[in-house]
């Protein structure tokens, strides 16, 4: 392989907080030397998750062998996904009159979605008004319908426990008294509930600002990898937009 230069559309603080959550990694286990310093293992990884590009090409890259790339990835990936946050973490500060937007993204994996009519996994998205991204749950197969997987990660128990409002598209119809969701298309419909339709659907527009953060990392536009190396990933993809946002 032929190495050659490229730039990677992150900030470099971004660089930089996976670098510190790496070097308090190898502080703790003690680690003495390694091939690539601490800053260009987290680049490594950000290239992974940011391009999808293979692990022989990183290695290439990189100038280390394909078995160290997947060490050097696996490891980092593993670190930042233990700094995401939890459901109850990401919810805390939020009350009753606070709203959130909740949606499920498809990510390409080899499960069906009838819905989308390809193969992929469903991912729930819980973002703040403003399209600010809060938290993101595990990958279930596609075919799951959007308000069986909010129930089965806790959102909609969330949601009642907290009495915190959300807003969410026709398919959580039935989630609970603190989902919100756009009443039926009719063509008697009363004026008053095509006002709440236009409304509710104003409030919920900034929420794909939470579902494009998400895809901008390629890795989960189409993976390769096994479904633990995607939960794993989309972890943490959360860790570094949660800190992208607060730094």
């Amino acid at each position: 392989m032929v190495p050659y230069r490229a730039t990677l559309d992150v900030p470099h603080e971004l660089v930089e907080h996976d670098f510190w959550l790496s070097y308090a990694r190898r502080c703790e286990c003690g680690t003495r030397w390694r091939r690539l310093g601490c800053f260009h293992q987290a680049l490594l990884a950000l290239v992974h998750l940011r391009k999808n590009e293979t692990l022989p090409q990183l290695a290439g890259g990189f100038g280390i062998s394909t078995a160290t790339a997947w060490r050097y990835v696996d490891e980092t990936l593993e670190v930042l996904a233990s700094w995401a946050p939890s459901l109850h973490e990401a919810l805390v500060g939020l009350g009753e009159e606070d709203f959130v937007i909740v949606d499920g993204t498809l990510i390409h994996k080899p499960y069906y979605s009838q819905k989308h009519r390809e193969h992929g996994m469903n991912v729930q998205v819980i973002a703040r008004p403003d399209g600010t991204p809060l938290w993101f749950s595990h990958a279930t197969p596609g075919r799951t319908h959007d308000l069986n997987t909010a129930r089965a990660h806790g959102i909609v128990q969330a949601g009642l426990t907290r009495q915190i409002l959300v807003l969410a598209d026709r398919a959580y119809q039935g989630a609970g008294a603190t989902f919100r969701t756009p009443y039926y298309h009719h063509s008697e419909q009363p004026e008053q509930y095509q006002q709440f339709n236009g409304d509710h659907a104003r409030l919920r527009v900034p929420g794909e600002r939470a579902f494009a953060q998400l895809k901008t990392w390629r890795l989960l536009r189409r993976a390769r990898c096994s479904t633990h190396r995607i939960d794993t990933a989309i972890q943490a993809v959360l860790t570094l937009s949660t800190s992208a946002y607060s730094g």
